[in-house]
């Protein structure tokens, strides 16, 4: 493949909530459901995302986030498994799905998040990753990204091979597209045709009126259980069976279908192979199990990154304060480390940051990331307290700790206008081969800044002063504290050490 896989579409936070049921309501005949576990996953364009990645394709999508805490979850599971993150602007609230489940089966879904918001336009780098595709998969949900106006002319300009799987609440395919993949109920009401006749009649009828109405290479139907028809100009439709049958939890099976056309297309299939490949796919994905069985572990055990401990820590708190400078035309800054035994030089770095911008937000390390980082012995203050006197401070608006061992996934949904780093990587503004996070930046146009540390001051001198540890001697063997600014094991912990 000569790029990514781009997927296009609106992501959900799906969240499946297992538990027992022993009684029913004393105030209302309903069944009380004892939650038992409960286990997030990527929705919508998200999941066929990263079920293309878990084939070993190198994925990028291009989706909506909104500045909440569910956004940020998403940003995280996304990462994990492997998916580049280029995020859209979202007005409103991250659309979530909750199933309540018991004994296997779906008693309840809650779906919250309210009306679709506005998307905002895309990126430069957005529109580049488009035009270098080595195919693009549209999966829409009928929430607006496909009907963004720069997506949709990018989309139509690719090269690429686009497949496009359709929502009712969606707008019509760009013309020329490879591979529309709509379902049975889809495709009948796209085409608007009318009942009568065999399924297969219906099914064939439907799909090629969409494909002419929509003047797509084909259009494929999917039939469950039963397979796919597929619909392609001036010939017979040709029925591919499913190889195997299975009654399951069939959630996620039209993504499964999908991505698993859009990978074989990117890998130069013919349509007809892709369509094969994709009705074994998504066969062998309902007979496995469904979701639960089929994203990777990663995915499924990734544990919250965000914590609670005020009204200025954790992902709500973060995203109330960039929304309200967003809304009002300001820039967001964001700086990151570990924050280990606060001292006047991360004390300066923070002022320095702040004032570059009308809000700034830390990226803290968890005590798990840290101790990746650092060793066992490290950190020495716990997270709870290092972010509170983080946004004890004056410059500081919001904290947000995460755990893996770069704040990528933070980055990715904060999409801050300035990423402050300190230390002695360069000086002023750029994005060189020294700074870890200037590729990330560049997706939605961002720019980093370094500003110096304090001299003389270092969390590690301080930890071995404390301990009554010695100092590293110089040539002379005198006492030799850490140079200011000294560049740490990881990137991460720049100018927070």
């Amino acid at each position: 493949m000569r790029g990514p896989l781009v997927v296009v579409g609106d992501t959900l936070l799906d969240r499946d909530v297992e538990g027992v049921v022993n009684r029913l309501c004393p105030d209302s005949p309903v069944p009380v459901l004892d939650e038992t576990a409960a286990a997030d996953r990527p929705g919508g364009a998200g999941l066929a995302a990263v079920f293309a990645a878990a084939a070993g394709a190198e994925v990028a999508l291009v989706t909506a986030l909104a500045d909440d805490a569910g956004a940020a979850r998403l940003s995280s599971l996304l990462t994990a498994a492997g998916v580049q993150v280029y995020g859209l602007p979202l007005a409103g609230a991250t659309p979530e799905k909750v199933r309540l489940r018991a004994r296997g089966r779906v008693l309840l879904r809650h779906d919250r998040g309210g009306v679709a918001g506005e998307p905002g336009p895309p990126g430069e780098a957005v529109l580049r990753l488009l035009a270098g595709a080595s195919a693009v998969l549209v999966s829409d949900y009928g929430r607006g990204v496909a009907r963004q106006p720069a997506l949709r002319a990018a989309l139509a300009a690719t090269r690429a091979p686009v497949v496009w799987d359709p929502h009712p609440r969606g707008p019509v395919a760009v013309p020329g597209v490879r591979l529309v993949t709509p379902n049975e109920p889809e495709a009948r009401e796209l085409a608007k045709v009318p009942p009568g006749g065999s399924r297969l009649a219906v099914a064939a009828r439907a799909g090629q009126g969409l494909r002419e109405r929509w003047r797509a290479g084909a259009v494929v139907v999917t039939l469950g259980g039963d397979g796919a028809l597929l619909c392609s100009a001036g010939a017979t439709p040709l029925m591919v069976s499913a190889p195997v049958s299975a009654e399951g939890d069939t959630c996620g099976a039209g993504d499964r279908f999908a991505s698993a056309a859009a990978v074989a297309l990117a890998g130069g299939a013919l349509v007809s192979e892709a369509v094969q490949a994709a009705v074994g796919a998504a066969s062998a994905y309902v007979a496995d199990g469904g979701v639960a069985a089929a994203l990777p572990v990663p995915v499924r055990d990734c544990p919250p990154v965000l914590v609670g401990g005020g009204e200025r820590i954790g992902a709500a708190a973060a995203g109330a304060v960039v929304a309200e400078v967003r809304a009002a035309g300001g820039t967001v800054v964001a700086t990151g480390g570990c924050f280990d035994l606060l001292h006047a030089g991360h004390v300066a770095t923070l002022q320095a940051a702040r004032q570059l911008g009308d809000c700034l937000v830390v990226c803290l390390n968890s005590d798990t990331s840290v101790t990746g980082l650092k060793g066992p012995d490290r950190p020495v203050i716990p997270q709870g307290d290092r972010a509170r006197l983080l946004a004890a401070l004056s410059c500081v608006d919001a904290v947000v700790v995460f755990d893996e061992p770069t704040p990528h996934a933070t980055l990715g949904w904060l999409r801050p206008d300035i990423w402050v780093k300190g230390g002695d990587y360069a000086t002023g503004v750029g994005d060189g081969p020294g700074l870890p996070e200037g590729e990330l930046l560049r997706r939605w146009g961002g720019d980093s800044v370094v500003v110096p540390y304090l001299d003389g001051r270092s969390t590690t001198d301080m930890i071995a002063a404390a301990r009554g540890e010695r100092r590293r001697t110089g040539p002379a063997g005198g006492a030799r504290p850490e140079p200011a600014g000294s560049r740490p094991a990881h990137p991460t912990t720049e100018g927070a050490r």
